[in-house]
């Protein structure tokens, strides 16, 4: 009679979970009811300086600053039974040492009453966030300068270019070439001023709750009819998704934007792709400064290409007016497009290694409205 080798199927499932929770290259440990530490993957061995073992004969207080607000994440999970993230909190103290500035996520085990899983992530979203912030500063930068140059260069260069016609009228054909070009380097100063103008206009966003897909959908046919004619472009939505309180003509800039410069980053590639997704993401929130609210952001909407790229020392500056890649560019699309959403009480950040950038946008959900009477509403897109 020979022996069974073979693992009972709980054994062996158990033993494929631990496998991956190991794999995983984040501390990832969940606490039971009581609060202590029930499981301990081995990034969490190494991030706490002990063995699952030791650490199982503990609270997860032990190991933590006294005071941390991870302890009332914990409270708040249970007592919710729903995921939440909390971002840069600081863990530092000499058990764990200095720079201990983390992520948190915080879900409960639903198969456990009272328990829950932490994930510790060094290195994360808080980075992005305070980017958009910067760019947010930003881009009230460029409002006071717009509306300087408004009043200080147009009026002046309006004068110049008058006086170029009058010119052109007397001089000889060899020197009107020269007044000629006088005219249309003013007329692209003029140009690059009004655009800036935009930045300028601090009128509070008119929204209603709006079908992001129907956004998607009218920006899609738009760009097959002109500059994405041959390109691939696919969707993955998630169907269930709720309406997002914006302004409809304002998401269409925005987006239009991102798959503008999705296709000139894709170019003329035989194999060039471009792909909108939508998700839900819950527990992803905001802290809003001078206060202690916290927005949440569950909507996220991405544009996805596989183009060359965006240059790694150029990424964490890319809101930033007047940085481009562009030959004949301005710097200042993205930008407008940081402004608006920022405007919406959202965030966009980019992601872009070698054959695969991604804009991704998060935004709140409207309170009032379903996605159905949003269709309803903004309903001038064409049909997926």
């Amino acid at each position: 009679m020979t022996k069974d080798t073979t693992s009972p199927p709980d054994q062996a499932g158990g033993t494929v979970a631990m496998a991956v929770l190991n794999a995983i290259q984040n501390p990832v440990v969940m606490v039971d009811e009581s609060g202590f530490i029930a499981f301990a993957n081995w990034e969490a061995e190494a991030f706490f300086g002990a063995s699952a073992s030791h650490l199982a004969r503990y609270r997860i207080s032990t190991f933590i600053p006294f005071g941390s607000p991870l302890l009332a994440l914990v409270d708040q999970v249970r007592e919710r039974k729903a995921p939440v993230n909390e971002y840069r909190v600081d863990l530092s103290s000499p058990r764990l040492g200095q720079d201990k500035l983390v992520d948190l996520y915080v879900a409960p085990v639903l198969s456990e009453p009272g328990a829950v899983v932490i994930v510790f992530q060094e290195r994360s979203m808080a980075d992005k966030i305070d980017r958009q912030l910067t760019h947010r500063a930003a881009a009230r930068s460029v409002t006071g300068l717009a509306s300087m140059l408004a009043h200080e260069i147009k009026n002046p260069l309006s004068g110049i270019r008058g006086a170029a016609q009058l010119l052109e009228q007397s001089v000889i054909d060899d020197d009107r070439a020269l007044t000629r070009l006088i005219c249309d380097e003013t007329d692209r100063i003029v140009s690059l001023v009004d655009r800036m103008e935009v930045f300028s206009d601090e009128r509070p966003v008119d929204r209603m709750p709006v079908n992001i897909h129907s956004v998607l959908d009218h920006v899609k046919a738009v760009a097959k009819a002109g500059f994405a004619r041959n390109i691939r472009i696919t969707e993955s939505y998630d169907p269930s998704l709720p309406a997002v309180y914006a302004n409809r003509d304002q998401l269409v800039q925005v987006f239009l934007n991102l798959v503008k410069n999705a296709a000139e980053a894709v170019g003329d590639r035989p194999d060039g792709e471009i792909m909108l997704t939508t998700a839900y993401r819950p527990g992803i929130r905001l802290s809003v400064a001078g206060t202690r609210e916290k927005i949440s952001l569950p909507l996220e909407f991405c544009v996805h290409d596989n183009g060359p790229g965006v240059p790694a020392d150029l990424l964490p500056h890319l809101f930033d007016p007047f940085i481009t890649t562009k030959t004949n560019g301005s710097g200042l699309g993205l930008a407008l497009v940081a402004k608006i959403i920022g405007d919406h009480g959202g965030i966009i950040e980019c992601d872009s290694q070698n054959s695969r950038t991604t804009f991704r946008v998060l935004m709140p959900a409207s309170k009032d409205a379903s996605l159905e009477d949003a269709s309803s509403a903004s309903s001038t897109g064409p049909s997926r």
